[in-house]
């Protein structure tokens, strides 16, 4: 036996003659049909092998010494710019009064339209740096702030006033960059001392501390993410009060295919809203309080294995392929049974 007739042998595919073969109808359509189902199901599984695919792996956070950037853009559509400011505590004891990071205010109008911009740094009175955030709001330093209480500060209370009849609203925005420790930040109208902010609002009841969050994150956005407070819209229309949203920061990893490394944080959040009454000698204000878990998300893209694509890819067209030809020579048997049938009748 020679070695063309050993390869013959080896044939698993084994053809028959040309007159050998009968083309039906009932072939076709099956091969029709099983080709619709080859193709939509190669289609899929090529879909499905060029995807993305992400892994999420946890681990403790050895970071140290990092700032946590702080991404803010807010409307308060009931209080000027004039009268608010960005304040700052963390669990070291550090309070920063007015950052020194860009936070810019847009004045708007009763419309919602931006009438003009002023940088928050020239709107924070100077003694709120030098002294403690609850020391303004205590009535025992009135007599300080009477002394106090000069042309800058009338001017201020008339322009406060008037747009405050106009409608006027503000909208803050910009990044804070503070230390990776627990702490809050809150916007409100502390930067006024006790009696100008009497002055202009007549008490804390009357101050309307409503906001739209448009955007609120801990660093740059990775694919995926979600930010749960922002398009968080919140209206006061009856009483005053504080908002406080207790934040759970998780510090988080995005690594590309690309090896390229992406750090940043997510979070979940708890609302509580205090509602505050005339005798109160708090002032309305919305608290951002935050925390870092101690565990890291590492969140990486994949590509599905290439050998893993043909193996299902075999699968499946081998699978339809099998199936199309075991229901061609099913419809074969039917029709030629139900043709000898007739055919008989007919003879009778």
């Amino acid at each position: 036996m020679g070695v063309k007739q050993v390869l013959k042998a080896l044939d698993a595919f084994p053809r028959a003659e040309e007159h050998l073969l009968q083309k039906t109808k009932s072939g076709a359509f099956v091969s029709i049909v099983g080709l619709v189902i080859m193709s939509t199901l190669f289609l899929h599984e090529l879909s499905y092998y060029l995807n993305i695919n992400t892994v999420h792996q946890m681990a403790v956070d050895l970071r140290r010494g990092e700032t946590l950037p702080i991404h803010i853009n807010m409307t308060f559509p009931s209080l000027p710019c004039d009268v608010l400011s960005v304040d700052a505590i963390d669990m070291s004891g550090k309070h920063e009064v007015d950052l020194d990071t860009n936070i810019w205010k847009l004045r708007l109008n009763s419309d919602g339209h931006i009438t003009g911009t002023e940088y928050l740094s020239d709107l924070v009175e100077k003694e709120h740096k030098h002294d403690d955030h609850k020391d303004h709001h205590d009535d025992s330093d009135g007599k300080t702030h009477l002394q106090g209480f000069d042309q800058d500060a009338e001017n201020l209370i008339k322009k406060v006033k008037q747009a405050l009849a106009h409608g006027e609203g503000c909208r803050v925005y910009g990044v804070l960059d503070v230390q990776r420790v627990a702490g809050n930040f809150h916007i409100s109208v502390h930067g006024l001392n006790i009696f100008v902010a009497k002055m202009i609002f007549g008490g804390s009841t009357h101050v309307n501390v409503s906001h739209i969050i448009h955007d609120l994150s801990f660093g740059p956005k990775y694919p995926g993410s979600h930010n749960p407070l922002d398009g968080t819209e919140r209206i006061l229309r009856g009483a005053s009060g504080t908002f406080k949203y207790y934040i759970k920061i998780v510090p988080t990893e995005y690594r590309y295919l690309s090896k390229e490394v992406l750090p940043t944080n997510q979070f979940s959040v708890t609302e509580y809203f205090s509602p505050i009454n005339e005798f109160e000698r708090t002032w309305p204000a919305v608290y951002f309080l935050y925390d870092l878990s101690p565990i890291t998300v590492t969140i990486r893209e994949e590509r599905r294995n290439f050998l893993h694509f043909i193996t299902r890819l075999c699968a499946v067209l081998g699978g339809t392929f099998a199936l199309t030809g075991m229901l061609d020579r099913w419809m074969y048997r039917f029709l030629e049974a139900v043709m000898k049938k007739s055919s008989r009748t007919l003879v009778r």
